[in-house]
């Protein structure tokens, strides 16, 4: 099997990726500090744990198993905190990424994958984010993933390393067989708080901000199930490995739901009500962003298929269900 080094493949994105690449007949070896992931979720290849900012490290592990390529998952995502701390996010993410490409082209792996952001376009209303859209980031969060990719395209220039970048907003849904879901130290991401909040383990979810202009006072996301978008990734190392080039693609439905709807969603799929209390907005948040994948589809070949918010509900309330997250 083909070594592929899957940085952050103990958390959530990650494992479902490892999984997908075992799949496909790769090898993941994840790349895992532990500090945010867990060791659980490392079920699909061997874990080496390690800091992005030890090169030595780094080094080392490219050294022992001489990956193919890189899927770089790693990364600091709140935005409140990196609205609060963005210095935190600009060595977290630009530093630690910058040692991480340089100990590949040292290793002379040349194909890396790479996990953008819609934040990297910034507060667009109203319009279908493509991958020619403007990058105007409001936040060090975005910021700090354009600054990747604009250090990708440079090392594509000077040494020859090849990238496809990814940009998708929210990711949502689980391992429909259970064996991965979601689980992040804190939880920040919607539709888990909401799955607690039903579940009593929390006493309300809160929604951050009820007066943005969208029909009913909430932000407006684009979702996209895990097990899509990890596919999404392997295409994109064929991609590469068939030598066809960097590019950058857009991954999302093009379809747009705000957070109200999808509490309400919760409704059919759990036949539970949700708890909910209404807070003041976050900073940095942006009020809608939506974003299509024509260009993944027809060039990619990738076809989402369990991208329903009732398919991404479910999936996530099963594993939700198992208990296993709580471990």
């Amino acid at each position: 099997m083909t070594p592929v080094l899957v940085t952050g493949g103990a958390g959530y994105i990650g494992s479902h990726a490892c999984k997908a690449l075992v799949r496909a007949g790769y090898l993941p070896v994840t790349f895992d500090s532990l500090v945010t992931g867990w060791r659980d979720a490392v079920k699909f290849g061997p874990l080496e744990q390690g800091c992005l900012m030890d090169r030595a490290r780094l080094d080392e592990v490219f050294a022992k198993w001489r990956p193919a390529a890189v899927m770089h998952f790693a990364a600091l995502s709140q935005v409140g905190e990196a609205m609060a701390q963005p210095g935190k996010y600009w060595r977290g993410n630009v530093c630690a990424s910058l040692n991480l490409i340089e100990a590949a082209v040292a290793a002379g792996c040349l194909d890396f994958v790479f996990s953008s952001t819609c934040a990297t376009y910034g507060d667009q209303d109203g319009v279908v984010l493509n991958e020619d859209s403007p990058q105007a980031p409001i936040n060090s969060y975005g910021a700090s993933k354009r600054a990747i990719e604009d250090m990708l395209r440079d090392f594509g220039a000077a040494h020859g390393l090849r990238s496809v970048i990814f940009r998708y907003f929210n990711v949502a849904g689980a391992d429909p067989e259970g064996e991965v879901g979601e689980f992040h130290r804190p939880e920040t991401h919607l539709i888990p708080l909401m799955l607690d909040a039903i579940d009593g383990k929390r006493p309300a979810l809160t929604l951050f901000g009820t007066d943005y202009p969208t029909p009913d006072g909430t932000c407006i996301r684009d979702y996209v199930h895990v097990m899509d978008l990890v596919e999404a990734h392997v295409l994109g190392l064929k991609w590469l490995e068939a030598g066809r080039g960097s590019t950058v693609f857009c991954l999302g439905t093009g379809t747009g739901f705000s957070v109200r709807e999808v509490v309400a969603a919760s409704g059919s799929v759990t036949n539970r009500a949700v708890p909910i209390v209404e807070g003041p907005r976050r900073a940095g948040d942006a009020v809608a962003l939506v974003s299509g994948s024509d260009r993944a589809v027809a060039e990619l070949g990738w076809r989402p298929t369990r991208s329903t918010m009732a398919q991404m509900i479910g999936d996530a309330w099963r594993w939700h269900q198992t208990g296993n997250y709580e471990r």
